[in-house]
């Protein structure tokens, strides 16, 4: 036991030593201007890289990607139609679409589908 704590131990200081010297060697200490800049192209931008996005846009986004994982999660049901009870998978089916139906009737009446505003 005595052996394994002291070669463990061994092994750990080693390992210490060698990711010190790797971190002191590959410093370079040159410090370049562009190189720490953001763009790497070797222009300066012309505007700022946080630029304001449109929070609709971002909201029809989500929606988009909610209603795209539904669909994912919809089209195995169509594939064990076959080895399931009938009545659990019709059950299952409708109740999930009502789910669906009862999301987007919400998003409408929100206003959240009018590209207008």
């Amino acid at each position: 036991m005595f052996s394994t704590l002291l070669m463990s131990s061994v092994i750990m200081m080693i390992s210490v030593v060698v990711m010190l010297l790797a971190s002191v060697l590959s410093k370079k200490p040159i410090v370049d201007r562009e190189k720490s800049s953001p763009f790497e192209c070797g222009f300066d931008p012309k505007s700022s890289s946080r630029l304001p996005f449109s929070l609709r846009f971002f909201l029809i986004t989500i929606i988009f990607l909610i209603f795209d994982v539904e669909i994912a999660l919809i089209l195995p049901m169509i594939l064990i139609i076959e080895v399931s009870n009938i009545m659990m998978w019709l059950m299952t089916s409708v109740i999930f679409i009502i789910i669906l139906i009862a999301g987007l009737y919400h998003e409408w009446n929100q206003g959240m589908l009018n590209w207008s505003n």
